[in-house]
């Protein structure tokens, strides 16, 4: 298929799709997952129908026309002017920096995310391609700024895939990205938008003719509390069990068959996280006291949410339910709101202009709040543990081990030698798993052990062709080399799923021009910058290649 007629069939693709979000939300037949949505279910259960559609749990998505937050300003540290805003019935984000022309450009925002109570961000599709807007509305702090971990950014990010570890917790009814690819949706990548009944209560198809649904509450605990897990529970790092993901979990199963928690054990920092309710809940007294008794629904309603004038209230009777009536009458009776002094809210240590709050329930609120998450170096390292299955951490190796590797892909460098350890005891009982393979792969290439890295990446890729970062790295080493052809074939297959990969392009550039074709080298760079307009790197090159004569160096 040629390349125009690729992107105008993507384009109405997902126009299509934009039109389709903003109509169909909620009602009609059952998707692939049997889901019917919420619309489905309001006939029997009106009340909580309409409590639950004012939720924030409901309305955590959607068309982005349907939760319009204009924008307007400048990101100071990069320079550009951010704006949204709908004409002709679509919303823009539009970019441009004064003075360089080509950091200039708009993206239709296709949905919201975030139901505004701490903030709200947007998507938008580049060739069927799902990608977050890099620019967050912070309710907090009322302010419009870059998204996580981008606030000091010199450039903007607009190749932020939209992953479905993500989507998840914000849509019901997820569908998986087209094969091979981590963020490419070739039809509408989810049925409905926010968290519906069926994401608590499970497909609704069979019911809504007369067949059972799950009753979180009838549940076993470690079941019952899944539900509310699979979405309130981060933890240091979350791995996925082989052939498995998130998005298939239902309610009644196992969330362990699907994904593992890690955290750190006996060790703390200072804040909270933003998405750490479940592990800051488990740290308190309350819980432990009451084991399997106490749950999240022990002081939340899933159906409805008090409102602001009667939140102290409400809450306070969640906790007298516990303490008895002859305690509030004791126990600051003037001062009825318990989560102002017990559930004190600080600012997130991973969402900036986020505020979160303490779910340990302290007895005592501390002057600096502390959430068991994170490791201290001074100590050496710390212990990572499985949550809430502390007891069985080692019964799978692979998952600590990949846990591991994820810190040290993520700066923990001192850990290089336990999860090196550690992966080669899984590879042990696993030698066919590709993601341990891979791992092991850049493990042996960071330590110039070249041979060993790319038999690894071939036995991996051999298992799993679709391993977009074996492939990456296994071309490096064939580029370097020699076997510029093999490098070629693996960089173009992984960059043709997944163009907002910057790198990947960058090195096909760099090859082409170096082998004097500047042309085709030209074509990666734009394919770069169209999905990365800001790539320093990208930007320089293209001007020296549009120079007479090409150039690849200055």
């Amino acid at each position: 298929m040629g390349d125009f007629l690729r992107r105008l069939l993507t384009a109405l693709l997902w126009a299509s799709i934009a039109t389709s979000a903003q109509t169909a939300f909620g009602a009609g037949s059952p998707d692939s997952n049997g889901f019917v949505g919420n619309q489905a279910c309001a006939g029997c259960h009106s009340s909580i129908y309409n409590s639950y559609a004012k939720t924030s749990m409901a309305q955590a998505s959607g068309p982005a026309m349907d939760s319009l937050m204009p924008a307007d300003f400048v990101h100071k540290k990069s320079g550009v002017h951010f704006r949204i805003y709908p004409e002709d019935g679509k919303v823009w984000l539009n970019f441009e920096r004064p003075n360089d022309a080509a950091v200039r450009g708009r993206r239709e925002l296709l949905y919201y995310i975030g139901s505004g109570r701490r903030g709200r961000s947007y998507l938008f599709a580049v060739d069927g391609f799902l990608f977050e807007s890099p620019v967050n509305w912070y309710t907090d702090r009322r302010v419009w700024d870059m998204a996580p971990a981008y606030g000091n950014a010199s450039e903007i990010p607009m190749n932020l895939p939209a992953f479905t570890s993500c989507l998840h917790c914000h849509f019901s009814g997820m569908q998986p990205p087209a094969p091979g690819t981590e963020n490419r949706y070739p039809t509408p990548p989810f049925s409905y938008s926010g968290v519906t009944c069926e994401r608590c209560h499970g497909p609704g198809a069979a019911h809504t003719k007369g067949g059972p649904i799950v009753n979180p509450a009838k549940l076993d605990a470690t079941r019952r509390d899944a539900v509310c897990m699979q979405c309130h529970l981060e933890g240091k790092a979350a791995i996925e069990r082989p052939g498995r993901h998130i998005y298939e979990f239902r309610p009644g199963q196992q969330l362990s068959d699907y994904i593992r928690y890690f955290v750190f054990a006996d060790q703390q920092r200072p804040g909270l996280g933003a998405v750490s309710q479940f592990e800051a809940l488990a740290q308190s007294v309350c819980k432990k006291k009451s084991r399997e008794a106490m749950s999240c629904t022990s002081c939340h309603d899933p159906h409805s949410e008090p409102s602001a004038a009667e939140r102290a209230s409400y809450y306070r009777q969640k906790c007298l339910a516990c303490h008895g009536a002859k305690f509030g009458t004791t126990h600051h009776a003037d001062e009825p709101d318990c989560a102002a002094c017990h559930m004190p809210s600080s600012l997130s240590t991973d969402v900036a202009h986020t505020e979160v709050t303490d779910h340990r329930i302290l007895r005592r609120a501390p002057i600096s709040p502390q959430l068991l998450q994170d490791g201290n170096a001074q100590s050496g390292l710390p212990r990572l543990v499985r949550f809430p299955d502390a007891q069985k951490t080692d019964e799978d190796v692979r998952d600590l081990a990949l846990a591991w590797e994820s810190l040290v892909n993520g700066g923990m460098t001192a850990a290089a030698p336990e999860t090196e350890r550690l992966l080669g005891s899984a590879i042990e009982k696993s030698p066919n798993d590709p993601a341990l393979l891979s791992a092991l792969g850049y493990s042996a290439q960071k330590k110039g052990d070249i041979d060993r890295a790319r038999e690894l990446y071939e036995k991996a890729l051999a298992i799993d062709p679709t391993l977009i970062d074996a492939a990456t790295n296994l071309g490096a080493i064939e580029a370097n080399r020699g076997h510029s052809r093999e490098a070629v074939r693996l960089w173009e297959d992984a960059f043709q799923r997944a163009p907002g990969q910057s790198r990947i392009g960058m090195n096909l550039a760099r090859l082409f021009c170096g082998a004097g074709q500047p042309d085709a080298a030209r074509d990666y760079v734009l394919r770069v910058l169209e999905f990365n307009p800001d790539l320093p790197e990208a930007k320089s090159l293209l001007q020296r290649l549009n120079g007479a004569p090409p150039k690849c160096k200055d």
